[in-house]
């Protein structure tokens, strides 16, 4: 086989072993594509790895031997699936990798907002503790999570994880799901018994946003979902909520967010994702007060990227052998 990887540089700067792809063939990989290179450096391929790489019918119309993409995500909306299945082209991706991290980063950016994490930090650089007449200083307000409402917009493998570690923190959860059926019953089997009553319920999503203390997204970015936080939306929150975003930039809509914040409408937000990443200069939620923003890095712990690649190399096994695995179908 002769595979191409086109954007290397958005898993791996040198910290992980590409040398277990050879077995499968000739490897070409390159660190960036742009657009306009993408149809001629994939033209004979016969599998492309890629991870945010656009795979649409421009970009495709050339890879005549092209049978299988492999993602190094688990997100496939750079993936054109009406032009794949048309032309028998498998796409796989990568499920369930980022659990782990992606939970772990949602609450880092929690626990930073109610332990005022940062602005401690920067009062004692500052000297600020320094100039204290106390041993302490109540400079930022800061809030207990145990008993506060935690909005689960999404209840996959990182939605469950989260729902289990905010119990754990003795907040009350909520659950919204294209899956409403299939929610009710993992909270009824898995998380009921063992928290109790009251604690986990399945909602609809405006009653989780008006319910909530907390929102936090873990659904994947489609038709249904893209722009699916609005301004409309953003009004039925409470005027003390904070949104979570680590899982697709699309989902919300910046504008009315950066609205939203400005009007203090919301009491703050974190966002690991953007509409358009890397963040263009001119964006609109630049500087916004009460707003936290990391660059898309909730899924790049190495341990995690290390399993990413392990399941892509497991994926493009069993499509050698006639047992594809983690297709994605419309």
């Amino acid at each position: 086989m002769k595979i191409v990887l086109p954007d290397i540089k958005t898993l791996t700067d040198g910290d992980l072993d590409l040398s277990v792809l050879e077995q499968f063939g000739e490897v070409i990989a390159y660190p960036l594509t742009k657009y306009e290179e993408i149809a001629g450096r994939i033209a004979d391929a016969d599998a492309v790895l890629c991870n945010k790489t656009l795979m649409n019918a421009e970009t495709l119309k050339d890879a005549g031997k092209l049978k299988y993409i492999g993602l190094f995500a688990t997100g496939y909306n750079n993936v054109d699936l009406d032009y794949t299945n048309a032309h028998n082209i498998t796409v796989s991706n990568a499920g369930s990798y980022s659990t782990e991290a992606v939970a772990q980063h949602t609450f880092a950016l929690l626990l930073n907002y109610y332990g005022r994490i940062r602005e401690y930090a920067e009062y004692t650089a500052s000297g600020g503790w320094k100039r204290s007449d106390i041993f302490c200083s109540f400079a930022y307000p800061m809030q207990e999570m145990a008993g506060k409402t935690l909005g689960i917009i999404g209840f996959g493998s990182i939605g469950q994880r989260v729902a289990e570690i905010a119990l754990a923190f003795r907040m009350k959860v909520l659950v919204t799901s294209g899956t409403r059926t299939k929610a009710e019953k993992i909270c009824r089997e898995s998380f009921i018994r063992p928290y109790g009553e009251g604690m986990i319920g399945v909602t609809d999503l405006e009653t989780l946003v008006s319910e909530s203390d907390v929102v936090t997204v873990h659904c994947p970015l489609n038709d249904r979902s893209e722009r699916m936080i609005d301004r409309s939306l953003l009004e039925k929150f409470k005027s003390s909520a904070y949104l979570i975003n680590t899982s697709r930039g699309g989902i919300i809509d910046e504008e009315a967010l950066y609205h939203a914040l400005e009007e203090g409408r919301i009491a703050g937000a974190a966002l690991d994702v953007m509409q358009t990443e890397p963040m263009p200069d001119n964006c609109r939620l630049s500087g916004v007060r009460n707003l936290v923003i990391t660059p898309h890095v909730a899924w790049a712990p190495l341990e995690t990227r290390q399993r990413l690649l392990d399941i892509a190399v497991e994926n493009l096994d069993g499509y050698r052998k006639g047992t594809p695995r983690h297709v994605i179908q419309k």
